[in-house]
């Protein structure tokens, strides 16, 4: 296909399927057409609650010639594995975060995808939306002046008390570093740009942690990772940002402020689509209200069908995933080192969305006859 609506399956029916599946079927520019899971009755329900005609295995989505985008909800430790089925299938990939747990399986992937001509877009698509769309139109423009710093905050006692399945954000692949940071981190490559060096320090609070709800309340589980990582970024632009993600504090917060020669701004939470962006300046303090796109989770993937359509590079690109990696897997490894990591790659960030952008908006048409 060439023209019109974008086919899109998704493999992984659990939990953030969910908040998937709501925007995906409500996008005018997608078709969804097929949800697959190793659970197929669980891949069915989830089809027949959001109107999908077909469900099952991977097997039978990746067979499916009308779609072209495979959305990648399944466990960060089987992401590349995933991807590449999907690559193997001639089919672009959106992927859940992260891209990937290590350089050599997310380089393997950027190669396969680019030795097919295909896309490996990646989320988060947070930045995408009105928050940090209009934080960057504010940055760019001149509102504080020349940006200087950053400062970020990802606070709080961890997943375990609500979660019903924490174990894996405690396991490879997640703690608070690889589980929330792609979404600071991704806001801080939109802002500055290309990270060029880390300094770390990274820390454990408890060997184990308990189940605080659901059928297994009460179940002890192992943690693996780091649950506190204190970094300290430097930007190829010459910029800084000083990030905390945490899991051992109980007191929770998010903070992200931007500091620059005539004010600072405080961005909304990166997690997030939209907030108020709050400008401190030489004549006092300024709320100012977002301007784009409130849709949630599954923005990138509407992004990346119209730029396939459009033959031009999608925002959300695997090559900036690839990079926000790179510098979550340097940050482990200064902290382990104690001594600064630099960060080998680097990438060209796309232009800001327009903001009257709106992936709600119908704009690919009916497929050619």
């Amino acid at each position: 296909m060439s023209a019109g609506k974008v086919g899109v399956g998704v493999i992984g029916a659990g939990v953030i399927s969910t908040e998937y599946l709501t925007n995906l079927t409500s996008f005018p520019d997608l078709d969804v057409r097929f949800v697959a899971d190793i659970d197929e009755a669980r891949a069915k329900a989830q089809a027949e609650k959001f109107g999908i005609a077909g469900s099952g295995s991977v097997a039978d989505l990746l067979a499916d010639d009308d779609i072209e985008i495979v959305v990648n909800l399944t466990l960060p430790k089987v992401h590349v594995e995933v991807a590449l089925q999907i690559l193997d299938a001639g089919k672009h990939v959106w992927s859940e975060k992260p891209f990937a747990l290590d350089r050599v399986s997310g380089t393997a992937l950027l190669a396969a995808a680019h030795e097919k001509g295909l896309r490996v877009a990646t989320a988060p698509d947070t930045f995408l939306g009105a928050g940090i769309q209009s934080a960057r139109r504010l940055v760019e423009n001149g509102t504080i002046g020349a940006p200087l710093t950053a400062l970020t905050l990802m606070q709080s006692p961890g997943p375990e008390s609500w979660h019903p399945n924490p174990d894996f954000l405690f396991q490879e692949g997640a703690g608070p570093l690889f589980d929330i940071g792609p979404y600071y981190l991704t806001a801080l490559v939109q802002l500055f740009g290309p990270v060029a060096r880390v300094s770390a320090v990274a820390s454990k609070a408890k060997e184990s942690r308990v189940i605080g709800s659901g059928p297994r309340a009460g179940e002890e589980f192992a943690v693996t990772v780091p649950t506190h990582v204190s970094a300290l970024y430097e930007f190829e632009s010459g910029q800084t940002a000083q990030s905390i993600f945490s899991f051992d504090s109980k007191l929770g917060r998010t903070q992200f402020e931007v500091a620059g020669v005539e004010g600072t701004l405080v961005v909304p939470d990166p997690n997030t689509f939209q907030g108020d962006l709050i400008v401190h300046g030489a004549d006092g303090i300024e709320t100012l209200p977002a301007t784009g796109s409130t849709s949630s989770r599954g923005t990138g993937v509407v992004e990346l069908a119209r730029a396939i359509r459009a033959g031009v590079p999608e925002r959300a690109s695997g090559e900036q995933a690839y990079h926000v990696l790179d510098v979550m897997v340097s940050t482990i490894e200064a902290g382990l080192a104690g001594a600064p990591v630099d960060v080998q790659s680097t990438v060209q960030v796309a232009p800001a969305l327009p903001g009257d952008w709106d992936p709600r908006a119908a704009t690919l048409g009916q497929a050619a006859e």
